[in-house]
């Protein structure tokens, strides 16, 4: 909950509501987040990224036949611009590519990530309320050689 705090703080800071009010908030958003998840995404992987015994991060995947929906990426504030998401997504991008399986995803277009998606090859399909749905289909590996 606290990971998930975190990346709302800047939404919270524009409120005035006091703690009490804030922690109400981010816990009823975090589970409503959850059931979503779990209703629209059944089987999905839903993994913690330690360093050690401390949780930096989530990763949250669901594979399919026809895809891998790269759901959430998020890192603990002191975890973030090391490259670290870089990494996760391009080991993702290398699955994808051996299982010959298109990358979806849903980002905000002010979310910096956005810009790192589309260095990657992700391409916008279309717009969803806030969001952009972004695909990167697989590298055909080259095996005349």
């Amino acid at each position: 909950m606290a990971l998930y705090r975190s990346v709302r703080e800047p939404e919270l800071a524009l409120t005035s509501w006091d703690e009490p009010m804030r922690r109400a908030f981010v816990a009823q958003q975090f589970d409503a987040q959850a059931a979503q998840y779990r209703q629209h995404y059944p089987g999905a992987e839903f993994l913690l990224l330690q360093l050690g015994d401390a949780v930096i991060g989530r990763l949250y995947l669901h594979r399919t036949q026809r895809e891998l929906r790269l759901m959430e990426v998020t890192l603990q504030p002191s975890e973030r611009g090391k490259g670290l998401g870089t990494a996760l997504t391009k080991a993702l991008l290398t699955i994808a590519d051996q299982q010959q399986l298109p990358v979806t995803l849903h980002v905000e277009p002010f979310n910096p990530a956005y810009r790192l998606y589309q260095r990657l090859g992700f391409t916008k399909l279309r717009e969803h309320n806030y969001y952009h749905f972004m695909q990167r289909l697989p590298i055909i590996a080259d095996t005349s050689r």
